[in-house]
């Protein structure tokens, strides 16, 4: 048979494969496996190794990879439907095509190798031209598994990167969306909002940072802001508060949404004292002086997603207003509150009436300082 016959309908990548590949030729028979090897050179198979037995062959798969194995089936101690059963069983091992070769009494024991996983069988007395054919259709098998194996292996590492991608878009949203509504957003949701009858919402003012902003570096300052509003939030996470914004050197907060709440204006309470409590120790620890004003008030209000770029949750109405407001007429150090927080505090904390305090835009309010728990 000419090499153009013996090698139409082969691929040229199988044949450049031919190069490389790794052939165990396993055989109980000298002049078998002498024979097989003589048959694969002729090919351009090369790269060959023997082995006289089905436990030196287990040996040798288990030590190296190869390509293609030729695994006679009749040998004594453990014979080739053994070698199979225990190769096609392992994970590390099941990639190995393997071509049984077998003769015409061995008829059933080569059905049941086929239905184990072996690659396909060559008769004994075996023809070159059939094994030649046999073992080029095995080696475009393996070589098309192996490209499955590797665009699969891609997918699942784009899905990886994919999933990374998403984990962090997911932070990201979480870090400045409240979870229920970055959840509603993922969902497809577009115009998100809302109106809750009751919630109370705190703003607070740092005083002396201006002063301190001028004698530090840009880095420096935003590390110190950093430091107090993490600060800030770990305690409004702990307490089940939304962080809504900071604006500056401002910080507001509020409870009871998205997820209502009838504690509302105490969590708020305890968010304000333990704000005083978390300046008090960062002040120590850097060093500085910065005091703080800080204002509370209970109402309706209407909260929603804003932005198409940028996503903004954020609160509207008269009560978000008069928090503000709260905030901005309090005394350095204390915690200003309406006579609707008061009401909801009442037996529950220390209240110090204050005087009427004239609010812009909302006019003379009585007010009360938040002192501390009873």
């Amino acid at each position: 048979m000419s090499a153009d016959l013996m090698f139409k309908n082969i691929s040229p990548e199988v044949l450049e494969q031919t190069k490389l590949m790794k052939v165990l030729v396993v055989d109980d028979s000298r002049t078998l496996r002498r024979l097989l090897i003589r048959e694969l050179n002729n090919v351009g198979i090369t790269n060959i190794t023997e082995a006289g037995d089905g436990n030196e062959a287990l040996e040798k798969v288990r030590a190296e990879s190869f390509d293609l194995m030729l695994l006679d089936m009749e040998m004594p101690e453990l014979d080739g439907l053994g070698v199979l059963n225990i190769v096609k069983s392992d994970p590390a091992l099941s990639y190995l095509p393997v071509i049984v070769v077998s003769g015409a009494e061995q008829f059933e024991k080569t059905v049941e190798c086929i239905q184990i996983g072996a690659e396909d069988y060559l008769p004994k007395p075996f023809d070159p031209v059939l094994l030649r054919a046999r073992v080029f259709s095995s080696l475009e098998k393996k070589r098309l598994r192996d490209l499955d194996r590797e665009h699969i292996a891609l997918l699942q590492h784009e899905k990886e990167l994919l999933n990374i991608e998403q984990m962090k878009t997911e932070k990201l949203m979480l870090n400045i969306l409240p979870k229920p509504i970055a959840e509603r957003l993922k969902k497809g949701e577009k115009n998100i909002s809302g109106s809750y009858p009751e919630v109370t919402i705190l703003f607070s003012d740092l005083v002396g940072f201006t002063k301190m902003s001028s004698t530090k570096s840009p880095a420096d300052l935003v590390k110190l802001l950093n430091d107090l509003f993490t600060r800030f939030d770990k305690r409004a996470d702990e307490l089940g508060l939304e962080k809504i914004k900071t604006i500056g050197d401002a910080y507001m907060a509020v409870g009871g949404l998205p997820i209502p709440r009838s504690d509302h204006a105490i969590i708020v309470a305890d968010m304000a004292l333990g704000m005083y409590q978390d300046l008090t120790e960062f002040n120590q620890a850097n060093g500085s002086d910065l005091q703080m004003r800080i204002g509370l008030n209970s109402g309706p209000v209407v909260a929603g997603v804003i932005g198409f770029t940028k996503f903004s949750y954020d609160l509207w109405g008269n009560t978000v207003n008069t928090a503000s407001r709260m905030e901005s007429t309090s005394a350095i150090g204390r915690v200003q509150i309406t006579p609707a927080t008061a009401e909801a505090l009442t037996g529950h904390f220390i209240l110090e009436e204050r005087e009427l305090i004239e609010c812009k835009g909302l006019g003379p309010i009585l007010t009360s300082f938040l002192v501390s728990r009873i």
